[in-house]
């Protein structure tokens, strides 16, 4: 089939990768993001999967908005059978959806119906949910409510964070997504209505959802840190200034710390929670760079009694 792919963060280059190197079907373009402003000099940067399609000599379109009359028609002229989608970032209207003659099909970070919307991977760790999944399914104007081509399962590690899982889910999601054009193309696959039970909603997270509440349950604490590594990345509060959570974990024989009072020896560091501890490894500072918590502590000179999140 001639397909255009849409897609824009790193996560959605396997995937473009596993679409070009197919030889049952031609990546004709690009669909992703315009060009934004990174680094210090916020100078215009491209995306990652413009990047790679760059590389591999495919066209790429960069509308501002998926509806701009100069996009939809360099679409139309290159007719696309089929336009797969992994990350893309915008929402996309009916004009568009109706071009390539077998719809846009959605790579997508859960097992579908649960976690629908911009940030399943989070959400998903944040639940405590011990098996996870992608999707690939036909978009429709709905949120993520398209019929379902296929899944992969992928099992959540006791130490993953959202960028592990994510990693990982985009190579599975890779070969899915690849092979779900395959059966698009000989017709083996049907796309299979979503169950009307279990929906749950995956709202992007905000700075405020990744604020640690010390009076939550060590597991608590620990899913969000891990959910929100590395973006938006959890966060507490040291001496009126924002501390960032890089990487910690319960320890469930700890029990004599107040929610959110430290405790630093040489080597470790100590918070309590509404349950037993959590031990900070890495930290980072305002301004600072990420730290092993130990470093951080003994540069901080925490004193007997001082507490996170006051």
């Amino acid at each position: 089939m001639k397909l255009v792919f849409a897609g824009t963060p790193e996560v959605a280059v396997p995937a473009l990768d596993a679409l070009i190197a197919s030889e049952r079907h031609e990546v004709a373009a690009v669909v992703t993001r315009p060009d934004a402003p990174a680094g210090r000099g916020r100078r215009l940067v491209a995306s990652p999967v413009a990047e790679r399609a760059q590389e591999a000599g495919v066209e790429v379109l960069r509308p501002a908005k998926p509806r701009d009359p100069e996009f939809l028609e360099r679409l139309r002229e290159i007719a696309p059978d089929c336009c797969p989608v992994v990350a893309y970032g915008a929402l996309l209207p009916r004009v568009a959806l109706d071009v390539p003659a077998r719809g846009w099909v959605n790579l997508h970070f859960s097992l579908l119906p649960a976690w629908r919307g911009a940030a399943p991977v989070q959400h998903a760790l944040m639940a405590g949910d011990e098996i996870t999944g992608a999707s690939t399914f036909l978009i429709e104007e709905g949120l993520d409510s398209g019929p379902v081509y296929g899944t992969v399962t992928e099992t959540v590690r006791p130490t993953d964070t959202s960028g592990d899982l994510l990693t990982r889910l985009a190579l599975a999601g890779a070969g899915l997504l690849a092979a779900t054009m395959d059966g698009i193309e000989d017709g083996s696959l049907e796309a299979v209505a979503q169950p009307a039970d279990g929906i749950t909603l995956a709202p992007k997270i905000t700075v405020e959802d990744a604020r640690v509440d010390w009076a939550a349950p060590a597991l608590r604490v620990d899913r969000v840190v891990r959910g929100c590594t590395p973006a938006p990345g959890a966060w507490t509060t040291f001496r009126g200034e924002r501390l960032k959570l890089v990487q910690a974990h319960p320890v469930a024989d700890r029990t004599d710390l107040a929610p959110g009072q430290l405790a630093a020896g040489k080597n470790n560091v100590y918070v309590g929670t509404g349950s037993y501890a959590v031990e900070l490894l890495w930290v980072q500072a305002q301004g600072k760079k990420p730290m092993r918590a130990a470093d951080w502590a003994r540069g901080a000179r925490i004193g007997e009694g001082e507490s996170l999140g006051a």
